[in-house]
């Protein structure tokens, strides 16, 4: 048994997680990086600022809850499993994941913040056994709309294969955007969703805009500039917009399950800790998600790969 410390710095949020094998224990401190009112994320040489600033405090702060003992350190290096997905952010927790490694003579175990994503999904579902055969996950965040095909692999731990994705705009996008227009603070999600729970119900359900498998938002954020410009209520457009994401998500869930057989779907990503949206999609039939505090950016399913990579499947 053994603890292992996770490290993610995505565009939204600095993030350490450690997890304690023996106790079953994870421990998190994270930070949402600061947006200026009326702006809808941030460039990357500012995310990198705010990190280079956060991540000792966030560090400080996860240790302030546990003793400093960790055995390896997971880190997630780049957004998705590609050799040619990079983003500048993910440098900042890299580079101090790397001095950890070397002032402490530990293991360093780099992933992609997708896979952390689809692992902290995993163990907050309490579905780790999903690891040991096929099944398919969605990535749903400001960044992501994607549906990936996960299969088992020794060497990786998990092999991700990409299934579907948004043409343009992506969901959290248009939370984001749909938010603002109505007057919410950056990141709009939890007000946009309080705000849509004021309204009773819509006589028309949106109609997803899906091409293959793919689908296409931008569409969305139109229709509800339209909505409410001809003085459709705000709570109405509110709700409009996360049902419509909803209907989309479950229009790519159909799709590629008619084309890789009835497997297990897990839901991951900012967006889908949405209750409104989560119960949408529920009402089709069974799904797993993960639990709130480990559907926005975090660091746990890193520190959950480090453990994978260091054989401590057993202990999961």
């Amino acid at each position: 048994m053994a603890r292992y410390l996770g490290i993610d710095t995505s565009n939204y949020t600095t993030s350490a997680a450690l997890y304690d094998t023996e106790q079953h224990r994870m421990i998190q401190a994270k930070q949402l990086l600061p947006v200026k009112p009326g702006e809808a994320g941030l460039r990357q040489r500012d995310a990198v600022f705010h990190h280079t600033r956060q991540l000792p405090k966030i560090l400080e702060e996860l240790f302030s809850q546990t003793p400093p003992v960790f055995d390896a350190i997971g880190v997630s290096a780049r957004p998705r499993s590609g050799e040619d997905s990079y983003m500048p952010c993910f440098l900042c927790g890299e580079g101090a994941a790397s001095i950890l490694a070397v002032t402490h003579q530990h293991p360093l175990y780099r992933t992609s913040h997708q896979i952390g994503h689809i692992l902290a999904a995993l163990y907050s579902a309490e579905t780790m056994h999903l690891l040991q055969a096929p099944f398919l996950a969605f990535h749903v965040s400001g960044g992501t709309t994607d549906c990936v095909l996960c299969s088992p692999d020794p060497a990786q731990c998990l092999r991700i294969s990409p299934v579907s994705t948004s043409l343009d705009l992506k969901a959290g996008q248009a939370v984001d955007r749909v938010g603002l227009m109505l007057g919410l603070q950056f990141p709009c999600g939890p007000a946009l969703e309080q705000l849509a729970m004021q309204c009773e119900g819509l006589s028309v359900r949106p109609r997803p805009v899906i091409k293959g498998m793919d689908c296409c938002l931008s569409g969305l954020e139109n229709q509800c500039r339209r909505m409410l410009d001809t003085g459709t209520p705000a709570p109405k457009v509110a709700l409009y917009c996360l049902m419509a994401i909803a209907e989309t998500v479950y229009a790519m869930t159909r799709a590629a399950q008619d084309a890789y057989g009835p497997l297990q779907v897990v839901y991951a990503g900012g967006v889908m800790s949405n209750q409104l949206i989560r119960r949408e999609i529920c009402r089709h039939g069974k799904a797993y998600f993960a639990q709130p505090a480990f559907s926005c950016d975090n660091a746990a399913g890193v520190a959950i790969y480090a453990a994978l990579a260091a054989g401590e499947g057993e202990g999961l």
